[in-house]
């Protein structure tokens, strides 16, 4: 396995229902047809320079307002574009040039998602408090089970718990990149995650989400799961 293979087999997923960032261009709310070459490229870099990372963070699944316009899991479009107040871009993929794939142009985003692109607020806790915790950017992996981004029928800029057979399919891509970048500490963020790698064998440690006023349980057991290794 490689990165160009495991990108390949990320693009090639169709399913009703799924958005696939980086595969799929909506007309509505995106710059263009070069969209999902805009994420691929992400992707691509973004694992690149992970290739020796230690911790795989892995959520549930792509959210609207996070992967599906930045092609990075757990990491919004606002981030990128230099425009979030806590994380830089070079944290996530270092020197690189950065573009949007969010059409500031269209009907359909508010005017602060026009300005600075959508911000996912899971995203922000998440990075924030890694750094906070002084893990290296390159050192950790964020991920989720179903890679994709499920929405509701009819409406891509929403999010819908992946089903129990799209969790089948996302898990064997989580084998995948255990198989790219092997030995990495798994932390699921969620007990739905963290019982969902449970089924299927795969031993992880687990932390509170962030979201539904997680925040500040997430920070404290993040926290203890790194004592002493700061």
């Amino acid at each position: 396995m490689d990165i160009n293979t495991f990108i390949d087999k990320l693009q090639s997923y169709q399913s009703e229902n799924v958005f696939n960032p980086w595969r799929d261009f909506d007309h509505a709310t995106e710059i263009g047809p070069e969209a999902p070459e805009i994420r691929r490229k992400n992707l691509r870099r973004y694992l690149a320079l992970r290739e020796n990372a230690h911790y795989l963070f892995i959520a549930e699944a792509l959210g609207y307002q996070g992967g599906h316009f930045s092609g990075v899991a757990i990491t919004s479009e606002r981030i990128f574009l230099g425009q979030h107040k806590d994380v830089r871009p070079e944290s996530v993929l270092g020197e690189w040039s950065y573009e949007r794939t969010s059409n500031p142009a269209s009907a359909l985003l508010n005017a602060t998602q026009k300005a600075k692109g959508f911000n996912e607020p899971t995203d922000t806790v998440v990075w924030s408090t890694l750094q906070n915790h002084g893990v290296a950017a390159f050192d950790v992996i964020l991920w989720n089970i179903f890679p994709w981004h499920p929405h509701k029928a009819g409406n891509l800029l929403t999010n819908r718990t992946p089903s129990t057979p799209e969790l089948d399919v996302g898990v064997e891509f989580a084998k995948m990149l255990l198989e790219l970048v092997p030995s990495m500490q798994i932390v699921a963020i969620g007990q739905k995650a963290a019982d969902t790698l449970g089924r299927y064998g795969i031993a992880c440690k687990a932390v509170r989400h962030p979201s539904m006023g997680g925040a500040e349980i997430f920070r404290a057991q993040v926290a203890e799961l790194f004592k002493g290794k700061e």
